[in-house]
């Protein structure tokens, strides 16, 4: 017979011999955490002493939606944390039913053969210690059997007939058998928790997001208040000055991450909202260790605080609720994918369809920062919208939309031509990271020979286009690339040929 502890308070237990309670040994668990991250001191007294001395009962468990408060390692030294979901302890905690977990369990061995019991769990997201009574339940209704042991006291699990008769039926339904979903209440919970109107960037946390531009300071003076607003804001100027740059670092402002479900759930319906294509994951890196395994919620994905940018290819059916590949399973619109991020509207008045259509759709959700999303099945549902909207335009923003749509987008700020000095800036920027040594003369002659003649404006792409023509041509002409005025006329010649 197998004598081995199943869990880690199994082994506790053991070791004190079966006399602490289980609630006990849950405080104790707790409090050695905190002790192990520092939040409590550790006083000094024996060792024999800590441990026998009876912890206090365990605190309340908070709901699915709390926050728990975590210690980054690099933020060790700092009163800065950020919000976590909490790892259910029970699946009541984690707002899915027996029933649920058992079709997704059923649909996942139908699809992908034997799994062991932890290999389930690692699947759908949650703790071993949920799904193994879902597990025992099928063995005993006769859909699983036992294929082998496994080790940890596990097993390797496969259907029956009759479990594969109900999990064609369960996959004929809904198709989905990822990550246990998250209910909407508790995603709209996050939301609140990771607001952006929480979030006040200030002028060194624009100076940070911005590091890596050139960007002068009465710029950074007009987008300070309007990125704290998170209301939204146009940017419009002349093309190639970098108004789609700005956007996208706009959001690194407002802080690097945010937590998102892999699915929502929503009366039986499932839609996707991670995204690998517009989300890039941030782990979150911890101390390993068995006390420290049940740190956070595995449904949930750390990402780095979303910009989605999209261009003349946006049309309606990106703002909505679209059907997936699979049966019942839906996507999330562009705008839920961006919540606690930046959504940038790049060359908007180029898009597929009116400028007018698109603002009536997100005119209330504007206003209310709220938004309504009809379902595959027909529901409509209430979801945050809680994102900041930028537009970003080559045309004026009074030509484009009318004054009611303008009072609900406050901000609007010209991106302006780079003066020379500016301009120059950029070749020094850009020279070494091109492979070029700086050349103040060459410099010189371009802006004395093909710009002020002509009264050429300077755009802040033109530096970077114009030395990666040089570096081209140098490479076709197998020499090392060098600014001088032989190669700028040629590259002035290709690059304005038409313009």
């Amino acid at each position: 017979m197998n004598t081995r502890p199943d869990t880690l308070e199994d082994i506790v237990s053991e070791d004190a011999n079966c006399e602490t309670p289980s609630n006990d040994l849950e405080a104790l668990l707790e409090r050695i955490n905190r002790l192990a991250s520092g939040e409590e001191p550790l006083e000094e007294r024996p060792a024999q002493q800590i441990v026998a001395e009876k912890p206090a009962p365990a605190p309340a468990r908070p709901r699915p939606s709390a926050a728990l408060p975590f210690r980054e390692p690099e933020e060790a030294g700092k009163d800065r944390k950020e919000w976590c979901p909490v790892e259910p302890k029970t699946l009541a905690e984690a707002g899915i039913t027996d029933g649920q977990l058992e079709h997704l369990a059923l649909k996942c061995l139908g699809a992908c053969g034997d799994l062991t019991g932890h290999e389930l769990a690692e699947n759908h997201c949650v703790p071993f210690r949920l799904i193994e009574p879902i597990l025992a339940n099928l063995k005993q209704a006769q859909f699983v059997a036992y294929r082998g042991s496994a080790p940890m006291n596990d097993y390797v699990y496969q259907l029956t007939d009759l479990g594969r008769e109900q999990s064609k039926k369960l996959t004929e339904y809904c198709s989905y058998f990822g990550s246990a979903p998250v209910p909407l209440e508790t995603y709209i919970d996050s939301v609140s928790e990771q607001t952006l109107t929480k979030v006040h960037p200030t002028k060194a946390d624009l100076e940070r997001a911005f590091s890596d531009l050139l960007v002068n300071q009465n710029m950074l003076r007009r987008l300070g208040p309007a990125v704290n607003s998170g209301r939204g804001l146009f940017l419009f100027g002349f093309p190639g000055n970098g108004k789609t740059s700005i956007a996208e670092r706009i959001t690194k402002a407002f802080g690097d991450s945010v937590w998102i479900p892999r699915a929502i759930g929503i009366q039986g319906e499932i839609m996707r909202v991670f995204d690998p294509a517009l989300h890039e994951e941030m782990p979150l890196e911890m101390p390993s260790g068995p006390l420290h395994s049940r740190a956070f919620d595995k449904r949930w994905v750390r990402i780095r605080r979303p910009t989605i940018v999209v261009g003349g290819e946006l049309t309606m059916d990106f703002l909505e609720v679209t059907a997936g590949t699979g049966n019942n399973v839906s996507e999330a619109p562009l705008q839920l994918k961006s919540n606690c991020g930046t959504l940038v509207i790049d060359d908007f008045g180029r898009q597929r369809m009116t400028t007018d259509v698109l603002l009536n759709r997100w005119i209330v959700p504007l206003e209310k920062r709220y938004d309504f999303l009809r379902l595959v099945n027909g529901k409509k549902i209430q979801v945050p919208f809680d994102q900041l909207i930028i537009f970003s335009t080559n045309l004026e923003p009074k030509d484009l939309v009318d004054d009611a749509f303008l009072r609900r987008i406050p901000y609007k700020i010209e991106v302006p031509d780079p003066s020379e000095e500016e301009f120059r800036k950029l070749f020094t920027i850009m020279a070494p990271i091109l492979g070029m040594e700086y050349n103040q003369d060459s410099v010189d002659y371009l802006i004395d020979t093909h710009y002020k003649p002509i009264n050429r404006p300077f755009r802040c792409c033109q530096p970077r286009d114009l030395l990666l023509q040089i570096r081209n041509y140098c490479n076709y002409l197998d020499t090392t690339p060098t600014m001088c005025r032989e190669y700028f006329d040629y590259a002035i010649e290709n690059y304005f040929a038409i313009m």
